[in-house]
């Protein structure tokens, strides 16, 4: 019997930095009925989409947010399994400009900008935790060769 493939999922956070050496990142709270947890924007690749092309759809759909300023792909994936299907969740950085307005879709209730330990508090799945350590190990290394 063959192993049904993956399904492709992608994780964004999208960070601003309204003042020097801060920096905010866009949680989001999904609806009741989805858990009603925080979390960065999510969302699935359709079948022939490229993973990038897909982070930035998942943006405009959940956040209104249609410039990225800058793209970090943290090099972490992670694989899960929700309602009887196999995923894999690669996880990126979006930089996005302080006055960024967010206008969410239906899927969440509330948005929020806070800091990296703020967000730490509020995340509750592990792989969006490690997801949140590897693209600030990132950041960490872009803000040294400044």
């Amino acid at each position: 019997m063959e192993a049904k493939a993956k399904k492709r999922q992608i994780e964004l956070f999208l960070y601003k930095s309204p003042a020097a050496g801060e920096r905010l990142f866009l949680l989001l709270k999904r609806i009741p009925e989805k858990g009603g947890f925080w979390q960065p924007i999510t969302g699935g690749a359709e079948m022939q989409e490229e993973i990038v092309d897909c982070l930035k759809r998942e943006a405009r759909e959940e956040t209104g947010v249609y410039q990225i300023n800058e793209v970090i792909d943290t090099k972490y994936q992670f694989d899960f399994s929700d309602h009887g299907h196999d995923y894999t969740e690669y996880v990126y950085g979006g930089e996005v400009g302080t006055s960024q307005e967010i206008t969410l879709s239906r899927e969440h209730t509330e948005y929020r900008w806070v800091t990296a330990a703020e967000a730490f508090s509020l995340l509750k799945w592990p792989g969006n935790k490690e997801g949140l350590t590897r693209l600030l190990e990132r950041l960490n290394v872009k803000d040294s060769q400044m």
